[in-house]
């Protein structure tokens, strides 16, 4: 689930029910679910979602490409949560309720730079899908090497602009460190292009404070927070 820091479009209170197509463990505890796409969307926005009208729905990016015939979401299990641990049991033909997609967390994949963490990677994925990935750099951090969701395809389109952080273990071709670590160790950082970071609080707060101390202007610096 996330916070943004986005707009809230005047659809995004109203929940439709959907069917499910497809609900997939691509890593352990990590699921991408897809239904049939019932609304356009720009790349990096959210939906609200939720099993029920007695449970408050929850925030997620939207996985998928823009043209992509199914709107997909990614996420992991929350031991104890209210949704994530039933959205894991849906099979296709079950029901979910969702939201029209909203949100500002918009690239026009000019030159930008997109650091992420864990899931997420979800926005930066739907972005590349729909065609954006191909002038701005991704940087992934995770813990474990199973964690790299959608690898040969990022790396098939963004090539050398790719680069992977592993905290836990040694990954080769990866950097073994911290995304903060990765970035502290460059001697410099291009302070006329945008940030998109998404990932959890922690790392958001971390990576945000080091470039503006390494002279990023704030309002360069584009941010949505998983938890």
């Amino acid at each position: 689930m996330i916070v943004s820091m986005i707009k809230k479009s005047e659809d995004s209170s109203q929940l439709l029910r959907v069917t499910i197509t497809s609900n997939k463990e691509i890593a352990p505890g990590v699921y991408y679910l897809s239904y049939q796409r019932t609304h356009d969307f720009l790349a990096g926005q959210v939906i609200k979602v939720s099993l029920d009208e007695n449970n408050p729905p929850r925030i997620y990016s939207i996985c998928s490409g823009n043209l992509d015939p199914e709107t997909s979401i990614l996420f992991n299990i929350k031991e104890g949560g209210l949704l994530t641990p039933k959205m894991a049991r849906l099979r296709p033909g079950d029901n979910l309720l969702v939201s029209a997609p909203y949100g500002g967390f918009i690239s026009s994949g000019q030159s930008e730079w997109w650091i992420s963490t864990g899931t997420g990677i979800a926005p930066f994925y739907s972005m590349i899908r729909s065609g954006l990935g191909n002038k701005c750099r991704l940087i992934h951090g995770v813990r474990s090497e199973s964690q790299f969701y959608f690898q040969k395809e990022i790396r098939s389109v963004m090539g050398e602009h790719y680069m992977t952080c592993c905290s836990g273990e040694e990954v080769p071709g990866s950097f073994y460190g911290r995304v903060t670590d990765w970035l502290s160790a460059l001697d410099e950082l291009p302070t006329n292009i945008k940030y998109y970071l998404c990932g959890k609080a922690l790392m958001v707060v971390d990576v945000r404070d080091l470039l503006i101390e390494r002279g990023i202007p704030f309002e360069n610096i584009m941010a949505e927070i998983y938890f």
